[in-house]
């Protein structure tokens, strides 16, 4: 028993500046990938930077959660047309073919 308590003692929590997290998460919202972003930053876990984004959005208060309800039906909206066009695409190679 003494010894876990030994290795538990040894280890620190690592801190990081409200700046750094800032910047953290401001790379997550330009549109970089969680995990990368924290590869890059050199952070233990991606967990991180989802807790420190939510942070961010809650203190950003109702505003901005309604700016990102509203671009994620926009990404819906977009993946939706992209559909469409593909699938336009389609059927116009299939009717010039028979034409």
């Amino acid at each position: 028993m003494t010894r876990k308590r030994d290795v538990r003692k040894a280890r620190k929590r690592q801190s990081y500046s409200p700046e750094f997290r800032q910047e953290a998460v401001q790379m997550v919202l330009d549109g970089h990938s969680v995990t990368s972003v924290a590869e890059r930053l050199g952070l233990s876990s991606a967990n991180l930077l989802y807790r420190w984004k939510q942070e961010a959005v809650g203190r950003a208060g109702p505003a901005a959660r309604t700016l990102g309800d509203r671009v994620g039906q926009l990404e819906d909206e977009l993946r939706r047309v992209e559909r469409e066009r593909d699938i336009l695409k389609k059927a116009l190679s299939i009717l010039s073919r028979s034409v």
